[in-house]
Order: structure tokens, then sequence, then C-alpha cells
């Protein structure tokens, strides 16, 4: 089989959303099974003058989504008849990129399906791009699926 397991990386996204429909039915026509991974980023929570204030309810509200988004992915994908599992990564810099290439190593994905905002000039560097951090670090084919046109700015 070309490819047995995907890496699908999602948060609460539309955008997100539209790389595991992408990954689902591909997935199905393959036969393959799907690794779904959500990235808690914390660094958010801890800027403050002395570099690390720990906010410890924040921690656990962020926790707390980030497994309500993976229950969600997975029961479509099980809807679908697609088999998965799913992984929760902690991280405190502010490269999910990194989370994710980690990932793909550990549970040895054969593809990532991720989505993407295609973000350009001034916002995309103010805001980066995870998928383009991980196409340039991927050492397994990367598809990533656009932001619906319609709704995305």
């Amino acid at each position: 089989m070309m490819y047995q397991t995907i890496l699908v990386p999602i948060d609460a996204s539309d955008t997100a959303r539209r790389g595991l429909s992408e990954a689902i039915a591909l997935a199905q026509r393959l036969g393959s099974a799907l690794h779904i991974l959500h990235v808690l980023d914390y660094h958010m929570l801890f800027l403050d003058m002395s570099g690390m204030a720990c906010l410890p309810d924040g921690t656990k509200v962020m926790r707390e989504a980030g497994e309500q988004v993976l229950r969600e992915a997975q029961a479509l994908a099980a809807a679908a008849g697609v088999a998965s599992e799913v992984a929760l990564a902690e991280q405190v810099a502010p490269v999910v990129a990194d989370a994710i290439i980690d990932e793909a190593v550990r549970c040895k994905a054969d593809l990532i399906v991720m989505g993407t905002h295609g973000r350009r000039g001034v916002r995309h560097m103010v805001m980066g791009s995870d998928a383009e951090g991980v196409v340039r670090r991927a050492t397994v084919p990367v598809l990533l699926v656009r932001a619906d046109p319609t709704t995305e700015i």
C-alpha cells in the first residue's frame, strides 16, 4: 500500500476540518489509517516580563479543548469507516511545525495531510505558516488543502 499511515494535524478551524475531510476520503480509497494530531501551543500563555509565568487554568482549558477536537475528528473518521488513532502534543515554542514533524517520525507517517490558509504578503510575514514549515522539513509527501476561498479572508 502506498500510504499506510496518514498524519493529519488539526485544530478547531474550518481549514483544518477541510484537511481532515480530504484525509478521510483519501484513507477510504487507499485503505489507510489516520493518525490525528492536535498540538497544544502554550507559548502565548507564558509571555510575561519574567519570561515564564505559568497559567495552569489556561493549560487545562486548552487541553480539554484539544481533547474535544480529537474526539470529534476520530468520530468523523469512524463514521466513514476509517481506522484512526489520536495524539495530543504539548509545546511552549511558537513553531508548531516542529511538533508535527516530530509526530510524523514517531508514528511513521507515509503522508501528511493538512489544511492551510494560504496567507501571503504581510499576513504571512506576521503570522508565519505552519504548513510551510512542515513542507520544508518533512521527509514524506505533504498534501496541503487550501481554505475555502468563499469563507476565508
